[in-house]
């Protein structure tokens, strides 16, 4: 799994630099990410942290592409990104 998360780098860097804000459902992730996510991304919300070090290394593409997570909501599944 750790190895497709460049394809949602991708896929934020792709988009209009008009688009301050992107929401996105866990589903629509998993097709991005051509694989499922970890469960703790269904049970965690600190899996969707922000941050650049620790053990959490899942938000550097985010990051890496310039994106932060919002919110992210673990009951109806989905997560809002904004530009740094």
């Amino acid at each position: 799994m750790a190895g497709d998360y460049p394809l949602l780098e991708q896929y934020l860097r792709k988009l209009p630099t008009s688009e301050e804000e992107v929401t996105l459902t866990f589903e629509r992730i998993e097709e991005i990410l051509k694989d499922r996510l970890p469960r703790s991304a269904h049970e965690d919300s600190p899996w969707w942290g922000n941050q650049k070090q620790g053990l959490q290394i899942e938000s550097n593409p985010w990051m890496d592409a310039g994106w932060m997570v919002e919110i992210v909501n673990l009951r109806e599944k989905w997560v809002r990104f904004v530009r740094q």
